[in-house]
């Protein structure tokens, strides 16, 4: 298949930045949206350019280091997929594609389509822990667990920090993604030492961040690869309001 992409070009965080268009020429319908870049950067370098710049890892849905805006849409239009897992034969012979990188304030561009998602990881070393004691394994019996608080904190931890969420969001709100964090802890025994201290970190961790407001439009979970439900974000506005109140009055 012949398709005409218009890709994001931009040297590096100060550059302004622009769209260029290129064409994707004899691309197989089964290769992959990456192995279809990895075939145009084959091409740009052939003519002595520089190719485009993108970020992967796995290229198996696992890590969400493959974020692409594509079409307008956080990995595509396809549902409960990463952009890694979007095939050529979703779109037409002679499509035009657009390809951006995520936007969002606390996404700084570091170079075409790679962003910087640090902030992510600060807001989980803010509070994405338990405090354990090392040493032999605990057998895994030992602390009973109900199916449905099991379930619904795997559930939590499908989230792959991937930033669709933030992406989607007229806010660039993290509330998905920090929900999803501290929801797979909070809901199980070995996170409640802690519960309090971690939603209050990382919520004012993601403030700090530049993140916006939640609007419970729910964008996020639409396009969230893993199908996250927003559930997590009642639960987290929940689990604040206490661990404030407590907070204020010294508890």
């Amino acid at each position: 298949m012949n398709l005409t992409l218009k890709v994001w070009r931009q040297a590096h965080a100060d550059d302004r930045g622009e769209i260029k268009t290129y064409e994707a020429n004899d691309i197989p319908e089964e290769a992959s949206f990456l192995e279809m870049l990895d075939i145009v950067n084959e091409q740009i370098l052939e003519k002595g350019d520089d190719p485009i710049h993108f970020d992967h890892d796995c290229r198996e849905g696992i890590c969400g280091m493959c974020s692409l805006n594509i079409n307008g849409v956080p990995h595509s239009k396809e549902k409960g997929i990463t952009t890694c897992q979007v095939h050529m034969r979703k779109f037409r012979d002679g499509d035009t594609i657009w390809i951006e990188p995520f936007r969002a304030k606390a996404f700084p561009i570091v170079k075409d389509l790679v962003i910087d998602r640090t902030a992510f990881d600060r807001i989980v070393a803010a509070g994405g822990y338990v405090e354990v004691r090392t040493g032999s394994a605990v057998d895994a019996n030992s602390v009973p667990i109900s199916k449905p608080d099991a379930d619904a904190a795997f559930d939590a931890a499908a989230c792959i920090g991937c930033g669709a969420c933030v992406a989607a969001c007229k806010n660039a709100s993290a509330m998905l993604f920090v929900g999803a964090k501290a929801a797979h802890l909070n809901l199980l025994p070995q996170g409640q030492p802690e519960k309090d201290k971690r939603v209050l970190g990382m919520v004012r961790q993601m403030d700090a961040e530049g993140f916006g407001n939640c609007t419970n439009q729910y964008e996020c979970e639409a396009v969230c690869p893993k199908e996250i439900s927003a559930d997590v974000i009642a639960k987290l506005n929940r689990d604040y309001a206490k661990a404030a109140v407590k907070e204020a009055v010294g508890r």
